[in-house]
């Protein structure tokens, strides 16, 4: 902290538990409901959930607000990564939960209040927290309606990446995965929230990489359906977003027809060499400079504050493929970043988590030095290029931020959402 004195005391903690992970002790909810973990797409955790003995992944709160104590944390939200073995612990008291590092007393922590529709189930039987699950403390309806992925096999599969892993892992557990949630069930999902929820302001359409067809249907043709129900249904509720491959602009154009506001076509690591040894699918089905290009392209469609590729923030570091040196994986970033937001393009990150079931396996991650370098050159680039912060993430400052896989929004300073026109 001394090190890095610029930046917010709030993300060196926020950054060590998303790499790191948190042991989450003897956290019981009987007296305390509070949301749950979803694993809404993969499991972000450092742990298998065969390994979780306490059934932790059962008790996990979606996420954690980390708030006062010796360092006077401001209100951070950060997502909960379990590991056992984490030297960050989080304890019960009378007064709630306390999250001590290696027996020290950091804050006091607040898990997010379950939302009224998460006791609600569908027609069917299914639970609506299952079909569509809120993130960032409820200001985000995360719809993976395709819970695995086309890229398949060591030669395919994005490296880092555990979502058909996962989609295996919680249906071993008994979980009630979903493999594709049918459009009636989103709807009738969304429905049941309208009813109630006051604190969703956007939702995201996602899912597995389509590299042929699903149910008949192109990436872009499957996706876009969902997105035009959803608008039709509720026009203007929610702020549209979609993360699916970069496809050509012919394409995208069917998703802002639909009604689709922000598009993520996810970029996650800028070398040449490890774009193409950690995603080898993309490399192979579209390649890096075709990738590049559609994410300029999409700009013409969705205006540049609007297309946000997602960085997965310290697998640059990553064994065996990746950079030694904190320099060299900063280095490399920080000429992607320069790349994109020099045409008005802000990416944003995901701390990266080593997840045991990708194809990377457990292993240490980056550095904590790697990830505060980088928010330093992120929050640089940014005011260098007189951007905003990329909409559809809500406020963004230390105190006021609500994404909650990354500090990008933390170290920002402190802005209310821009309103998004529509066009």
């Amino acid at each position: 902290m001394r090190q890095f004195g610029d930046l917010p005391p709030e993300v060196f903690f926020k950054e060590d538990l998303l790499r790191v992970g948190l042991s989450l002790g003897s956290v019981d909810s009987a007296d305390n409901p509070y949301q749950k973990k979803s694993y809404f797409i993969f499991s972000f955790d450092r742990t298998p959930i065969q390994e979780m003995h306490q059934r932790e992944n059962l008790r996990a709160p979606e996420e954690i607000a980390l708030i006062g104590g010796p360092h006077n944390l401001r209100r951070t939200i950060v997502s909960v990564r379990l590991n056992p073995a984490s030297p960050y612990h989080l304890e019960q008291d009378q007064d709630g939960y306390l999250l001590r590092l290696e027996g020290e007393t950091l804050c006091r922590v607040e898990f997010p209040p379950e939302p009224q529709h998460y006791r609600r189930t569908l027609r069917n039987g299914k639970a609506v927290s299952e079909i569509a699950p809120c993130i960032e403390w409820g200001y985000l309806i995360y719809l993976t309606v395709f819970r695995r992925c086309q890229y398949v096999g060591s030669d395919q599969e994005c490296r880092f990446c555990d979502i058909n892993a996962n989609f295996d892992q919680q249906r071993s557990a008994g979980m009630p995965y979903t493999t594709v949630k049918s459009l009636e069930e989103i709807l009738e999902a969304l429905e049941i929230i309208a009813e109630s929820d006051t604190r969703s302001q956007a939702y995201t359409l996602t899912g597995g990489s389509i590299t042929s067809t699903l149910r008949g249907k192109s990436e872009a043709d499957f996706y876009a359906e969902y997105a035009e129900a959803i608008e039709n249904r509720f026009p203007g509720k929610w702020i549209g977003k979609a993360v699916v491959q970069a496809l050509p602009k012919e394409e995208l154009q069917k998703f802002r027809e639909a009604g689709i506001r922000i598009y993520h076509p996810n970029y996650e690591v800028w070398d040449p060499r490890l774009f193409a040894l950690l995603c080898p699918g993309k490399d192979q089905y579209i390649g890096r400079q075709n990738w590049i290009d559609r994410i300029l392209a999409a700009a013409d469609i969705f205006g540049p504050p609007c297309v946000i590729p997602n960085f997965v923030a310290g697998v640059e570091m990553s064994r065996p493929y990746g950079f030694t040196s904190v320099e060299e994986a900063i280095h490399s970033t920080a000429e992607g970043l320069e790349f994109f937001m020099s045409q008005g393009i802000a990416p944003r990150f995901t701390t990266w988590c080593p997840e045991p079931l990708s194809n990377l396996g457990s292993q240490e991650p980056a550095p904590l030095e790697y990830h505060l370098r980088l928010l330093q050159v992120y929050r640089g680039t940014l005011a260098k290029y007189r951007l905003n912060p990329p909409p559809g993430y809500g406020p963004s400052g230390a105190g006021q931020a609500v994404f909650s896989v990354s500090s990008f929004m933390d170290v920002l300073p402190h802005l209310s959402p821009m309103p998004l026109a529509i066009s």
